[in-house]
């Protein structure tokens, strides 16, 4: 069976990712919010803050982990920026 025909989990906030495709090819992100038809919006904190967090199919994406207290991304853009560094240094 090919890889087009197997179901994927849907991604949702707080899952630890990889990018499989485009130029973050090979970045780790932090699943901000889940969006429509397959798509989430994704941060590392520095290049790609909170308040301007990519757009991403979950097709492209590979999912490393997850970070159970999401609270965080509540809290202004600069704090939860800095929780994102932190998680996806340790990855």
């Amino acid at each position: 069976m090919s890889a087009k025909h197997i179901e994927r989990p849907a991604l949702s906030a707080g899952d630890i990712v990889m990018a499989k495709a485009g130029r973050g090819k090979g970045r780790v992100f932090l699943v901000i919010a889940a969006a429509e038809n397959g798509y989430v919006y994704i941060s590392d904190g520095k290049t790609r803050k909170v308040s301007n967090a990519k757009l991403k199919k979950n097709l492209h994406l590979l999912r490393l982990g997850r970070v159970e207290n999401t609270e965080f991304l509540t809290a202004p853009g600069a704090a939860a920026d800095a929780e994102i560094r932190k998680i996806v240094k340790e990855v």
